[in-house]
């Protein structure tokens, strides 16, 4: 199916678009995903609501009187699952969009952009339990957004699946072909150019072919002899 078209100047969209290719890269590599971050944040988020209704309906049934003492508790309860909520969001979150393993590598990344700089960063940390170190390590990536969006918005999968295997080392060793792909047959400058602006140049190669006059006019008619 194709991905949808978004505004290019929009880095929400940008990188929210991003964010949900990559786990879909990644478990289509046989990386097991863990939603052990996301199943926490709905659970608060939830319960939260949940004592917010209760509370409403007892007080809306029974009146003020007969749950004020009860609604006090309530309402202690739902800041303190808010404010947990909060702290889950923005201090072990902390833009997280995948957590995984595979054949014993344990991957977490986690994403970010500055404010009006189209430019994709992700944190990669990963720990391979085969190797004696038995330490996780940590890479900073980063790339400009037009490597892998069309100038027409739309989200382009090869070139973003290809930079991320080449630069990441446990996702290159899931998936070789595309750190080939990425070097090319000239090596890593090729794969620095990106290949959105290949296919378009492609594309305004074709086009500019096509509606070329040569192309269009009639072949002259053959001058004949006039017979003496």
């Amino acid at each position: 199916m194709a991905s949808p078209k978004i505004a290019v100047y929009s880095l929400p969209d940008l990188k929210n678009t991003t964010d949900d290719a990559l786990p879909n890269y990644l478990t289509s590599l046989k990386f097991k995903q863990s939603h052990l971050l996301t199943d926490v944040r709905l659970a608060l988020g939830y319960a939260a609501v949940i004592i917010s209704a209760i509370t409403f309906y007892f007080d809306y049934k029974l009146g003020w009187e007969a749950t004020k003492g009860y609604t006090l508790w309530a309402v202690i309860a739902y800041f303190v699952l808010n404010s947990t909520l909060t702290y889950w969001i923005w201090g072990v979150e902390r833009g997280t969009v995948f957590v995984g393993k595979r054949n014993g590598t344990q991957v977490s990344i986690s994403s970010s952009v500055t404010k009006h700089i189209p430019t994709y960063k992700l944190t990669v940390r990963y720990l391979d339990s085969s190797k004696p170190t038995n330490a996780w390590q940590t890479l900073d990536i980063s790339a400009p957004f037009t490597k892998w969006f069309s100038a027409d918005g739309y989200f382009v999968a090869k070139p973003f699946q290809d930079w991320l295997a080449a630069e990441a080392p446990p996702i290159g060793e899931a998936d070789p072909r595309a750190v080939r792909e990425a070097k090319g047959p000239t090596g890593p400058s090729a794969s620095r150019e990106g290949g959105v602006k290949r296919s378009m140049d492609m594309v305004k190669t074709e086009a500019a072919d096509t509606s070329s006059p040569s192309s269009n006019a009639s072949p002259a008619p053959r001058s004949r002899k006039a017979k003496k």
